[in-house]
């Protein structure tokens, strides 16, 4: 079979096509025959070493979400069939023709659903669910969200909809991405490349403040961000685009005003199987109702990784980024 691999941190150019035995599965685990991968920007700074969640020493593949079917299970696996058609996060090894998954990660595909929108029922889709129950969002609440075209931001423009959001004020990079937000639903957008950005925000709330941010970005964007709320207003971390590694700090100072901020990760539900599973089939019934809309960008060949990896670090991408096998 066919695995993409880099051999040493670097640009996307270090990714490169390698021929591989097909791998086994261990106790608790499966083996899919990958339709599609869907590309996650942790899986970028993992190639470039600057993943704050884990370092995966080369040579390495890079995790990913994976639409398959069920090709061989591993040693104490019940209640999976052969053949199933699933989705599951895939933490290495990601970009393949066959990839391992733990059994208690797999999403079953509806009948009929593109492969391709199929990885985002995985750590996109219930990352973005997750992210949002966390806001405890009131209706009415006026929302930020950061990244809001991307292969997560253009879920979780659309979920904080679905919670009772009043106002969702998306926050990209660029008119088209800010365009696309508004067409999936946001009712304000700003351009957070422009140095005046946070000042864009009061105005669009007349002054009184955001009740929720929503960053995946890091950096400065996160304390600006603070800033905007008002008091019992809620900043829920999940990504660090922008910062790499290096995770913002937050004091007592900027907190002040009764000013709320926490940092989910999937890690925290993490052997609660009947959190995760709920959180699976909330998103589900989203996307099959039409509630939530999956968006793919483009799909790719697995053998173009490197495009991928481009396109994704030039921030143009509007929702998801696919590799086919």
């Amino acid at each position: 079979m066919r695995i993409v691999r880099y051999h040493r941190y670097g640009p996307p150019g270090v990714l490169q096509v390698h021929e591989a035995d097909l791998p086994e599965p261990g106790r608790g685990m499966v083996r899919l025959r990958a339709e599609a991968i869907g590309v996650n920007f942790a899986g970028l700074q993992e190639r470039q070493g600057v993943f704050y969640a884990h370092r995966a020493e080369p040579p390495a593949s890079p995790g990913g979400d994976v639409t398959g079917f069920v090709d061989a299970l591993g040693p104490d696996v019940t209640g999976v069939e052969l053949g199933a058609r699933v989705a599951s996060i895939i933490f290495k090894d990601s970009y393949a023709d066959y990839v391992l998954a733990r059994a208690r990660d797999l999403v079953a595909v509806p009948d009929g659903m593109d492969a391709a929108q199929a990885t985002m029922l995985s750590s996109p889709g219930q990352v973005g669910l997750e992210v949002v129950k966390a806001a405890r969002i009131q209706p009415g609440d006026t929302v930020l969200v950061h990244a809001a075209a991307g292969a997560i931001g253009h879920l979780v423009v659309q979920i904080a909809k679905e919670f009772g959001a009043g106002t969702v004020v998306a926050a990209a990079n660029s008119p088209a991405k800010l365009k696309f937000a508004m067409e999936l639903g946001a009712d304000a957008a700003v351009d957070y490349s422009r140095g005046d950005w946070a000042d864009r925000v009061r105005e669009l709330t007349g002054g009184r403040g955001i009740d929720v941010v929503l960053d995946s970005v890091g950096a400065d964007v996160t304390t600006r961000s603070i800033a905007l709320l008002r008091p019992y207003g809620r900043l829920v971390f999940y990504g660090s685009a922008s910062g790499g590694r290096q995770l913002p700090t937050v004091s007592m100072e900027e907190i002040a005003g009764v000013r709320y901020v926490t940092h989910f990760t999937m890690a925290a539900l993490d052997g609660n199987l009947a959190a995760i599973e709920e959180s699976a089939r909330t998103f589900s019934e989203l996307v099959r109702s039409g509630r939530v809309r999956p968006v793919v960008h483009t799909r790719l060949p697995l053998t173009d990784a490197v495009a991928a990896h481009q396109l994704m670090e030039e921030r143009k991408q509007l929702g998801r980024v696919v590799l086919v096998p």
